[in-house]
Parts: structure tokens; sequence; C-alpha cells
């Protein structure tokens, strides 16, 4: 497409396209507008934390807004919802694929850090921790003991772990509030059949939305977690950058009746077959789980055979079919029909 703009068109003869252009000028100013108002609202709120959560609530909503037109077909997305038709993307097909997580290099990152920890100075190590600790206790500038905890050859898993234990961990406002919005238009039909289920069940459908691993791509769960929501269903998610034990204990707390679990970082199998491991011992293979991800065919039928429910990837756009998938997984009349 470049090459056709550039040399087949006369568009590189101009300074600038753009420049006088009232159509353009219309819509920069809109955008201006639109974004100093939405300044003037957040600088209007009392303290950091609360601008924060309303900031991630408007990024939800936001997508929200553009999942729905992507739905609806008023907004485009090629290779989505119009011209599906194509070569495979070099995400996931082909020896190059990036979208796979290489246990190869996993091995050989994990064997060079256990030989770095090997050869350091391991009582300058501990002393440059124990000092690192006191320093985040007592209130002392923890930078100067960070530095010679590097200098000491401390990993930044170690320095986090010590940081951790002094300040607790930060847990980001997930944008997903537990309260429905007010977009429910196309989703009548897939809420009586929550209303359905949930009576069956004796107690309302309860939705575990997980994001385990290191992966920060929170949209698709947020979505998903929202759309769950608004078509009456008790959800739980706790945002992002969870470990399998900590989804488990969730679910377990929770008593939930369905797990599903949104990886984009590529460690779909590894992540995953740990969390079916882990499940099993705790008893709760009765879980349906769900997996989202970019995720290659090939891997999509290892996790089947891990025992995963159902699986969805970037072109499963339509999230009210997810929905209805969810909710006949716990429909007891389907489970027995089976």
């Amino acid at each position: 497409m470049q090459q056709i703009l550039a040399f087949e068109t006369d568009l590189l003869e101009y300074d600038d396209l753009f420049e006088g252009n009232p159509a353009v000028e219309r819509k920069v100013a809109a955008l201006k507008e639109g974004a100093r108002a939405e300044l003037a609202q957040i600088e209007g709120m009392k303290d950091a934390q609360t601008k924060i959560e309303y900031m991630k609530s408007r990024l939800v909503e936001s997508n929200a807004a553009r999942i729905a037109g992507i739905e609806s077909g008023d907004t485009t997305v090629i290779g989505v919802n119009k011209f599906q038709n194509g070569e495979p993307s070099p995400l996931t097909a082909g020896d190059d694929a990036i979208m796979v997580s290489d246990p190869a290099a996993e091995a050989d990152q994990l064997a060079r850090l256990d030989s770095w920890k090997e050869t350091r100075d391991a009582d300058g190590v501990a002393k440059a921790l124990s000092a690192l600790k006191a320093a985040a206790l007592d209130g002392t500038n923890i930078m100067i003991s960070s530095v010679a905890a590097a200098k000491a050859g401390v990993t930044t898993g170690e320095w986090a772990e010590v940081i951790r234990a002094a300040f607790g961990q930060y847990r980001a406002p997930t944008g997903v509030s537990h309260n429905p919005s007010n977009r429910t238009e196309g989703l009548d039909d897939i809420r009586e059949q929550v209303n359905a289920v949930s009576t069956k069940l004796g107690r309302r459908l309860k939705f575990l939305m997980g994001k385990p691993g290191l992966d920060g791509h929170s949209n698709g769960a947020e979505q998903i977690a929202a759309r769950a929501r608004d078509c009456g269903m008790d959800i739980t998610y706790e945002g992002i950058r969870l470990t399998p034990d900590e989804i488990i204990e969730a679910a377990i707390r929770d008593d939930v009746h369905v797990v599903g679990l949104s990886i984009l970082s590529g460690s779909h199998i590894p992540l995953i077959g740990e969390m079916m491991d882990k499940m099993r011992a705790q008893n709760l293979s009765h879980i349906p789980v769900v997996v989202g991800g970019i995720i290659p065919d090939e891997d999509a039928a290892k996790l089947k055979a891990m025992g995963v429910a159902r699986i969805y990837t970037p072109k499963d756009f339509e999230l009210n079919r997810i929905m209805r998938d969810i909710v006949i997984l716990v429909d007891p009349t389907e489970i027995a029909a089976e």
C-alpha cells in the first residue's frame, strides 16, 4: 500500500495534504474540545487514586462502545468483521511465529540466571538485601540501598520481593465495576438465559475472569468481564498479572461456576497447563475453563487435550456468543444430557 501511494499517486508532491483542510480542522477541534473537557473533569477530582480509577473506567467504557460497533457492523475492522479470508498471520503461523512461547529460550534464560547466582558473592547479596529491607521499613531513601543491591548482584525479582514484603503489592483499578452499565441493548435474550440457568443452579451464575502471567494486555479480559456482568452474571475480575495459585484461590473463595483465562503473551501452553494441573489437585475439575488469546490451531488442540472447554481468538468478536457458551457450559440440563 505504501508503494502504491508513493509511486502511483502524486501525494508526495505536496508538503502537507492536511494543511488548511476544513474537514481535518473540524476533527482536530472536536478532539481538542473533548480532551479538554475530560481533563477538566479529572482535575476537579480530589485525589490521584480517584483520578486513576475514573480514567481506567472511561477507557473500559470507550472500548466497550468500540466492541459494540464491531459487533453491529457500524465499525469495520479488516480481518475481524470484514474480509476475514487472508494469509496466515505471522503472529501464530510458521517457524518464526512470535505468539508461541519457546521452551528452549525459557530454559536458556533460567540456566543463565542460575549460573549468575552461583558465581556472585552470596554473603554480599544477603547483606545488600538486608540493608534494602531495613531502609524500606524505616523510611530511608531506598535508592541508595537499591543501587548497592544491584552492584552486589541482586536480581530484579529478589529486589521486588523485598519491596513487596515491606510495602505490599499495588493492585491497579480494573475499570470494571460490579454495577451493570446501561449498555444493555441486544442483551435481553442472553439475560433471560442467564436468569434461567441461575434459577436451575440455585444461585446467580458466577464467572471468574483471570489474567495469569506477566501479560499486561487487559482489554479482552475487561470486555469479557464487563459483558458477563451486563448479561446478569456475578463476576470476579481482579486485574492483570495474577499467578495460577491466586486465580484458583479466588475460584474456591467465590465458588465460581466458570473460569475464564485471557493470555496474549504466547505463554498459554505452560500457564494453562499449570492451571489445569493445580485445579485437578484442588478437586476443581468440575469447573469448566474457557480461554482467550492469540492461539495457533496447533496449540488450541493441545489446550483442548488438557481439558479446556472453549477456546477463543481475536476472530471471535461476537461477545454474546461467548456468553451463551458460558451459560451452556454450566446449565445442569445440558450437563445431564451429555
